[in-house]
């Protein structure tokens, strides 16, 4: 090999370095969530996260709760109610087909947690068996109208409690996602309607964080 020939070598040896490591850096950057990706998927993230209320909620199990006590995990709760027409249906099933297609490494990562607005159906019964139409670790959680509202206003998704003298009534609520860090803190919001494909797309790399 000529002295020439080594030069260009070694040229392109340090030209495919450059490019792998360029590659690698845009990857991860990929795989971390970029901001803008972030929000075009409806991932809204707060500049500072806010602190959860202590509010003591009873689950699907009948078992009491501590909202402020959701660590471990990446939680995307939403407020609905299970004797609701449209939204609280169509975001659960849309929920559990975004959690299909997640890698292994993400869904373990993360749960969903239904935060019933209505109280006066919703017991844990009637909760653990409408998640269980949708998916079997769909969590649910219920309390007095009073915390429910208390919680709701913490993390900005408020809802209008329903006048329950009236036969069949319904509850005014939004379908946005309130986002909780594993440290059980609110990190942002999953605005809806959903796109489940840039859900999929930007989840794993938003709940690799801490």
């Amino acid at each position: 090999m000529t002295r020439t020939q080594k030069t260009v070598f070694i040229l392109v040896a340090v030209v495919a370095v450059i490019l792998g490591l360029t590659v690698n850096k845009v990857l991860n950057g990929r795989s971390a969530g970029n901001p803008t990706e972030l929000i075009d998927a409806g991932i809204i993230l707060l500049p500072q996260s806010r602190t959860v209320p202590a509010l003591e909620m009873t689950d699907e199990n009948g078992q009491p709760v501590m909202m402020d006590e959701l660590k471990g995990k990446w939680s995307l709760l939403f407020f609905g109610y299970t004797f609701c027409p449209d939204i609280c249906p169509t975001t659960l099933a849309q929920l559990r087909q975004v959690k299909s297609e997640l890698p292994k490494e993400a869904v373990e990562r993360l749960q969903v947690v239904l935060v019933s607005v209505d109280p006066n159906r919703d017991t844990p019964t009637q909760l653990k068996q409408y998640l269980g139409y949708f998916d079997k670790d769909f969590r649910g959680v219920t309390g007095s109208l009073e915390n429910l509202q208390k919680l709701a206003n913490a993390v900005s998704i408020p809802f209008i409690p329903a006048d329950t003298s009236k036969p069949n009534y319904t509850v005014d609520h939004s379908g946005n996602l309130a986002l909780l860090g594993p440290d059980g803190k609110q990190r942002g919001f999953i605005r809806a309607p959903f796109n489940n494909q840039k859900l999929v797309a930007q989840l794993p790399g938003l709940v690799k964080r801490d």
